[in-house]
């Protein structure tokens, strides 16, 4: 399967077949363009704010899943279970989709603008996890300690993480560094390229990389 960074926390995912996944696309407003022409044959929406949900930027046709339970697409699975994109059970920025995605046997979880700590019962829900997408800028979702957090707790493979403050940006979020920083430098590498290929044979469990995905 191949990964590949949009810009925010917008991904696409494609599985061998060709099945592919957007996540969260999102609107200029944020400061940053969204890619040109750009198609998948599902995409998700993690939650109903515009640097989240401009599924109208993806072209042809496709299935948009904005909603909790199990789906099954070209034959990529995807389930959505309800989390909270604040610590006051959505009290001040509502509900918060987390998806867990299975492509080629590897499994992917994307947790959106997820806000409240991981729970006993939420890393149950999440389970095992070989690819985390995680949020690390703060301001409106879990900061870099909260993130490091989930990510000791959850063991994934490998971690890559989005929302945080880049160039253009008018949203207010903090620097990658702050999450780099809770890890050893071994622990972290700079993707080379902007695609990242995968495989299930790619995880052994017996430790976590961050990777740093590249944009176009």
């Amino acid at each position: 399967m191949k990964i590949e960074w949009l810009g925010h926390s917008s991904f696409k995912l494609t599985e061998s077949t060709g099945t592919s996944i957007i996540t969260d696309p999102f609107n200029e407003k944020i400061g940053i363009p969204f890619p040109n022409n750009i198609s998948a044959d599902i995409v998700t929406i993690s939650h109903n704010h515009y640097d989240h949900d401009a599924a109208d930027k993806i072209s042809g046709e496709k299935t948009v899943i904005d909603a909790t339970g199990a789906f099954e697409i070209g034959g990529v699975q995807v389930h959505g279970f309800m989390s909270y994109h604040d610590k006051q059970k959505g009290a001040l920025r509502g509900k918060n989709i987390i998806y867990k995605i299975r492509m080629d046997g590897v499994e992917i979880c994307h947790l959106g603008d997820i806000g409240e700590e991981l729970t006993p019962m939420l890393a149950e829900l999440i389970g095992v996890v070989n690819i985390l997408l995680i949020p690390v800028g703060g301001k409106y979702t879990i900061n870099a300690r909260e993130a490091k957090e989930y990510v000791d707790r959850l063991m994934p493979d490998v971690v890559i993480p989005m929302h945080y403050m880049q160039e253009g940006y008018k949203p207010d979020l903090a620097e990658l560094d702050e999450f780099l920083e809770l890890f050893d430098k071994s622990e972290i590498e700079f993707a080379a390229e902007t695609a990242l290929d995968f495989d299930r044979t790619d995880f052994d469990g017996e430790r976590t990389k961050v990777i740093i995905c590249k944009r176009d």
